[in-house]
């Protein structure tokens, strides 16, 4: 009778920080604020102020409505030069938080792939010794092929080249 040795994952002794706070902590200076500035535009408050300020320019620098002289008369030249480096920084800030938050998807992702690797091998290695039991303690068994698939290690750079390769011919990858 075999003896069975643990297996040695020197990820399930150590601890591991959340990935959910990592877009808090790592990244450069510039990218953590540009998450914050991001966080405060993308509010309704952040809206409703944009409106308010709007209206209050436009009512303001209009005399028939305000009675007052105007600082920037219709066509409201300076409010649009105004508006237009409003919507420049915002579209840069924008795009400075969706690379950011691309790049913690990125590890997420390259996290889930190797625990879903790590979990199929550890699966394997399970359907392997239970099949040895079955064999040591003589129980009869069917010859089932998806058996033996299930039980052969998991050729992971086969399975990438097989995935692209059916990506650039515009086929649907079914699990086999």
């Amino acid at each position: 009778m075999s003896t069975l040795t643990p297996v040695s994952d020197p990820s399930r002794d150590a601890s591991f920080d959340p990935i959910v706070p990592l877009r808090q902590r790592s990244g450069k200076p510039a990218e953590r604020i540009a998450d914050f500035f991001t966080e405060i535009f993308g509010t309704v408050w952040f809206f409703i102020l944009n409106g308010v300020f709007f209206f209050a320019w436009i009512y303001f620098n209009t005399p028939s409505l305000s009675g007052a002289p105007a600082l920037d008369p219709y066509p409201f030249g300076f409010l649009t030069m105004v508006v237009s480096l409003e919507a420049i920084f915002l579209s840069i800030i924008v795009l400075i938080s969706q690379n950011r938050s691309a790049k913690v998807e990125d590890l997420r992702e390259e996290v889930d792939f190797q625990v879903n690797v790590q979990a199929e091998r550890e699966i394997t290695r399970i359907l392997n010794m239970l099949d040895r039991i079955e064999h040591t303690l003589n129980i009869a068994h069917d010859d089932d092929p998806d058996f033996e698939r299930m039980t052969e290690r998991l050729d992971v750079d086969r399975l990438e080249k097989a995935i692209v390769h059916a990506q650039q011919n515009g086929k649907r990858t079914k699990a086999k």
